[in-house]
């Protein structure tokens, strides 16, 4: 995903100075880390429909664990799924426009 100031691979020695370069270039927060991003991506990921097995394959971990801190509950996705809750049963009961998520 990230390159080199000459287009090779990034070397560990060097990471920092690069991070820092692309961080300000990009007008980021020096409060900002890399590994800001890895949690960001995966919480997305989750927020997005990622499956706890699915997050653990992207992160490289082999336990629920690490997987389970990217789960967040945000007000938004609460009411996405209080909806399709009710959309089920409304389902379930027969009633007309069920299958209307709201």
């Amino acid at each position: 995903m990230f390159i080199g100031p000459r287009g090779g691979k990034l070397r560990r020695s060097n990471f920092r100075d690069d991070w820092i370069r692309a961080r300000t270039a990009a007008g980021v927060s020096e409060d900002a880390h890399f590994h800001d991003l890895r949690h960001t991506g995966n919480t997305l990921a989750s927020q997005n429909g990622a499956s706890t097995r699915e997050l653990m394959t992207r992160m490289g971990h082999s336990s629920t664990r690490a997987a389970l801190i990217y789960q967040h509950m945000t007000s938004d996705r609460d009411r996405a799924i209080a909806d399709r809750m009710g959309a089920a049963v409304r389902e379930a009961l027969g009633e007309p426009g069920a299958s209307g998520g709201g």
